[in-house]
């Protein structure tokens, strides 16, 4: 049974699939919550700094791809997909512009970024899509070897790890053509 018809059927088993999750997937849920919430408002951002949640993200995301399909015998097929989707996005970046209101200071190296709820709704797709996928395969192990799940998993961890990089690309554009501190 699929974990969305279980909890279509019945509401309540989430109060069971809540209860034995880890606690320290909460932990990373608050922490992950606050990186979004503080996405919502103005803020000056380090380049060091901007560049993390990207990462954490696509970290999360080949995490996911490997401990859902590590066992399947298509790993390195499935990780060629995820790349596939992050490539797809990051082309992407190249069309967008950036953000209204964002400014880069180079003499600080940091970004003046304007509040935005995108990077939270990110943020939660990535981390309840690797909740439910753990729960869907902790409910059905078999469904790992189903190929159009585990291609599609991939496909869509690829899509969303890579909007996030998409995301960064687009303001490091405002960093070329920038002098570096101490330069003329």
């Amino acid at each position: 049974m699929l974990l969305t018809q279980l909890l279509a059927e019945h509401p309540d088993a989430i109060v069971d699939i809540v209860r034995q999750t880890p606690l320290w997937v909460g932990g990373l849920l608050a922490f992950l919550l606050s990186l979004g919430l503080s996405a919502t408002r103005q803020r000056n951002v380090a380049l060091a700094r901007l560049v993390l949640l990207p990462l954490a993200m696509l970290g999360l995301a080949l995490w996911g791809v490997q401990s859902a399909f590590a066992a399947s015998g298509r790993l390195g097929a499935l990780l060629a997909v995820w790349a596939l989707g992050y490539a797809a996005m990051l082309a992407l970046a190249a069309r967008l512009p950036v953000p209204a209101g964002t400014r880069y200071d180079a003499a600080r190296r940091s970004f003046q970024l304007p509040g935005s709820w995108v990077p939270m709704g990110l943020i939660l797709a990535v981390f309840l899509m690797k909740y439910g996928i753990g729960v869907q395969l902790a409910m059905a192990p078999e469904l790992a070897r189903h190929t159009g799940f585990a291609y599609t998993v991939s496909a869509l961890y690829g899509l969303l790890s890579g909007l996030f990089g998409a995301r960064t690309l687009r303001l490091l554009r405002l960093v070329r053509g920038q002098p570096r501190l101490g330069t003329a």
